[in-house]
């Protein structure tokens, strides 16, 4: 607020949470009449997965309101919807990181707006480093929990009534029935899947070898510096959550190599071809576990004010 000429100079008000919603979900409605019942997130290096998308209609983040484009390599930065061996679904190819210097509440923007696109299920995926010593890069790991070390929560500041209660329970914050659906469609394809506890830390930097010590002594069977707030997110919305870590590299200590995002990019192109193979026989399965389920909350559809 500044004098000028004897007036009072009045910033123009920002725009609601909600407001910012409604504007992102009319330009994706703008774009597609399809209503995707299952939504991904693909992490670095697995964007190629949305290929196999029929149908699909690719929208540039930077044609969606309030989203930010991509700064790291193996987010191509769009959002994609169609149809995924049937089922109407929404892939993120890329996502937002809170190391990229955005507030949380921008980070998980993308993940709210799926939601109020009408997703019943969230499967987030990423590339992750392997604390665990029997995991190998290549890899993949269901997420049964996760540890989040970020030092931030999308939820804190003012109570965002509509989108999920104040103090959401977290204690099942990846879905079993998804977990054992994702599991049975690895061993169908005669995968061999881990399953483990998810170490969200803030990065950009990778983790020191005493780090990593911690981190195993901890629980942790992988780390990584994404989808903790995301799934946090999700789960506030009353949307179900799975999730498969790509394990790319061992965490430092464990490899006598220094770690670099190339071996993370060229690593999860394998993961890529793994993921579909689970995903095309997981994602019709998990579209018609919700149909049985209980209508939850979910965040408002376009909400007006």
């Amino acid at each position: 607020m500044s004098q000028v000429q004897g007036t009072v100079e009045q910033k123009p008000s920002q725009k609601s949470i909600y407001q910012k919603l409604r504007d992102a979900v009319a330009a994706v409605q703008g774009r597609t009449s399809l209503k995707p019942e299952v939504g991904v997130i693909l992490g670095s290096g697995l964007g190629s997965i949305a290929d196999e998308l029929t149908e699909g209609v690719a929208i540039s983040y930077s044609d969606i309101p309030h989203f930010h484009g991509t700064s790291v390599e193996g987010h191509s930065g769009r959002m994609v919807l169609g149809r995924f061996h049937g089922v109407p679904a929404v892939f993120l190819q890329g996502r937002f990181h809170y190391y990229e210097g955005y507030p949380m509440d921008e980070v998980v923007f993308p993940t709210r707006v799926i939601s109020a696109l009408g997703i019943q299920t969230l499967v987030l995926t990423n590339a992750a480093g392997g604390i665990n010593t029997r995991f190998r890069p290549g890899d993949l790991m269901l997420i049964e929990d996760h540890i989040n070390l970020m030092g931030d929560n999308p939820l804190k500041g003012p109570h965002l009534a509509e989108l999920g209660p104040r103090f959401p329970d977290m204690s099942e914050a990846y879905n079993r029935g998804c977990v054992s659906v994702i599991a049975a469609a690895a061993a169908e394809e005669s995968l061999s899947v881990h399953r483990g506890v998810y170490a969200g830390l803030l990065g950009p930097t990778y983790e020191t070898p005493a780090e990593v010590r911690m981190l195993r002594a901890m629980g942790a069977d992988a780390v990584g510096m994404s989808t903790v707030p995301e799934s946090i997110a999700a789960n506030h919305l009353g949307v179900q959550v799975a999730g498969i870590s790509a394990i790319t590299n061992l965490a430092a200590g464990a490899s006598p190599n220094r770690l670099t995002h190339a071996e993370v990019i060229e690593n999860s192109r394998e993961c890529a071809e793994k993921m579909a193979l689970i995903l095309k026989r997981a994602v019709p399965r998990l579209s018609k576990s919700v149909a049985a389920r209980p209508a939850e909350r979910r965040a408002p559809e376009a909400r007006q004010e």
